[in-house]
């Protein structure tokens, strides 16, 4: 991928995301979904219903889709974008069926993934789900912090697209119920298979009900560049 990635660097700073497309082949989202459906689905960080099938610590449960998501391309815009030092400190997998009519309301991504729970200063509340710690840690760990979200089927307005408010991860610690929409716009992040978004952790975000019966399979992955305090580790930490 020879491209000029500053303008999609700047508007991740700016906007709080930007959108690139034809990141994978259709080759590699064919590899990459068929590694996914081959897989044994009864552990305990697998989670499936009728209305959402999710992977918890995705890359630590299938190794072997590593190096597929971890194409060259994305390797370069991970570097020329945030630069050489993050690695993965979360990563799930969602597969939202077509009949699934979920509904998502506005929300920031406040907590992080840890291996335990414990008393430090500025971290908290904490939450735990199937022994899976989480966290508020300090704002700048979050500010710090990106998400890249890699699109296997192509996703719109019409079936749970993400929804965001541009600007808002620079707002620090922004409650929903406080948006004001005579300053605020509302805009749909409309992304193709192979495609993915980039997007901060602050930014406001959230998704409408499907209305057109697709389905939208999406690997969520966060980044970080940062280390916990002692005795606290991330749940995931994962060179590139």
């Amino acid at each position: 991928m020879q491209t000029n990635l500053n303008p999609h660097k700047n508007e991740v700073i700016e906007k709080g995301f930007t959108i690139l497309e034809n990141i994978y082949s259709d080759s590699e989202i064919a590899k990459i979904s068929e590694v996914i459906q081959n897989i044994d689905t009864s552990k305990d960080t697998f989670r499936k219903s009728e209305d959402l099938f999710a992977i918890r610590q995705f890359l630590k449960e299938i190794p072997e889709v590593k190096d597929l998501i971890f194409n060259e391309n994305l390797k370069q815009i991970i570097s020329e974008i945030s630069g050489e030092d993050y690695f993965v400190v979360k990563s799930i997998y969602f597969d939202k069926p077509e009949k699934s009519n979920w509904y998502v309301a506005y929300h920031q991504d406040l907590t992080i993934s840890v291996d335990k729970k414990v008393n430090l200063e500025n971290f908290g509340p904490w939450t735990t789900k199937q022994n899976q710690f989480a966290v508020q840690p300090p704002l700048e760990i979050l500010e710090n912090n990106f998400t890249i979200r890699i699109h296997l089927d192509d996703t719109d307005g019409e079936n749970g697209a993400l929804k965001v408010i541009p600007k808002s991860h620079a707002k620090g610690i922004y409650r929903p119920e406080t948006i004001d929409w005579n300053i605020e716009t509302e805009e749909i992040c409309s992304v193709k298979s192979g495609g993915i978004m980039i997007m901060k952790p602050l930014l406001l975000h959230g998704s409408n009900r499907t209305t057109n019966g697709k389905k939208r399979r999406v690997i969520h992955i966060e980044f970080s560049n940062q280390s916990l305090p002692e005795p606290l580790n991330w749940s995931e930490c994962d060179e590139i």
